[in-house]
């Protein structure tokens, strides 16, 4: 099996991992603060990845990679889990995949700015096709109309876009599992206290279920689903394998489906089969190498 193709199989597993995300961020939110939803989930996974570096003896990355995982740490870190957290005071689930579900692309085009690959025109057809499909069965799931939570939605897309790509490209440096434990880390002195003053006033009253889900958003999706989608974005390229957040939404029906008894309907799989079908066919699109600026 060739790089490519693992990459690919490594990203659609981190992004199921991510695909309860906005669900579970739901469920949380009427016991929980949405900025401590947001940057407590991220203390628990920064002391976890803490852990990790110091039991493997992960060496300290240098300053320009310091940089980066700064940037990474904005965007995935803080921006993404904060702004959609906000933003799911206001809307439903359902109706971030209508914003959601520009994600891929934006991966797409922030990775081909930053690295060294060079997409054709036929690929990104396919990835705006792509894109199109999801947005558009949002939309006929009902979700309704924009509205100011998508400002904070867009936010999230931008921040999870650029925390992406640049960390799909560090992850060739130093693997993909350190640079998301490195971002959590270098965030943590700076998260820690806006976590602990937006803590709930007390846990007991919280059903057990909620401490489990908040645990899901901790490790799962701010920790370990990072594991997979970094070092599949570092070994298929980011562009390419960007478009396999097109299935997130369908993950999440999938997994409802399976769990809560949720019907999923003709509808769906018609969509289903559309965006496998325009992954597929983007996948076979050629992707160039830019030439080295001497």
């Amino acid at each position: 099996m060739n790089n490519e193709k693992k990459g690919m199989i490594l990203g659609l597993v981190g992004v199921t991992a991510f695909g309860l995300t906005l669900p579970v961020t739901k469920v949380v939110l009427p016991y929980m603060d949405p900025v401590f939803i947001g940057l407590g989930r991220a203390v628990i996974a920064g002391v976890v990845a803490l852990l990790l570096l110091i039991w493997f003896k992960q060496k300290i990355p240098t300053i320009k990679q310091m940089k980066q995982l700064l940037l990474v740490s904005l965007g995935v870190v803080v921006g993404f889990p904060v702004l959609s957290s906000w933003a799911m005071q206001y809307v439903p689930a359902s109706h971030g995949g209508v914003v959601l579900g520009i994600l891929p692309l934006a991966t797409a085009l922030v990775g081909a700015l930053i690295g060294n690959e060079k997409p054709s025109i036929s690929f990104w057809f396919f990835s705006f096709i792509g894109s199109g499909l999801v947005v558009c069965y949002a939309l006929l799931q009902g979700v309704g109309g924009l509205n100011i939570a998508d400002l904070a939605l867009l936010g999230a897309v931008i921040s999870a876009s650029v925390g992406y790509a640049i960390g799909g490209k560090l992850s060739r440096d130093i693997g993909g599992w350190q640079v998301i434990c490195w971002a959590l880390v270098l965030s943590l002195p700076f998260i820690l206290i806006p976590a602990i003053l937006n803590a709930p006033e007390s846990i007991v009253n919280i059903p057990l279920s909620i401490h489990f889900s908040f645990l899901y958003l901790a490790l799962i999706s701010q920790l370990f689903g990072f594991f997979f989608w970094y070092k599949g974005l570092a070994l298929g390229g980011i562009v390419r394998v960007s478009q396999m957040q097109l299935f997130q939404p369908f993950i999440t029906l999938l997994v409802s489906a399976l769990f809560l008894g949720e019907v999923i309907d003709v509808v769906t799989l018609v969509f289903v089969v559309l965006v496998v079908c325009s992954v597929w066919l983007g996948k076979k699109m050629p992707i160039g190498i830019k030439p080295k600026v001497k």
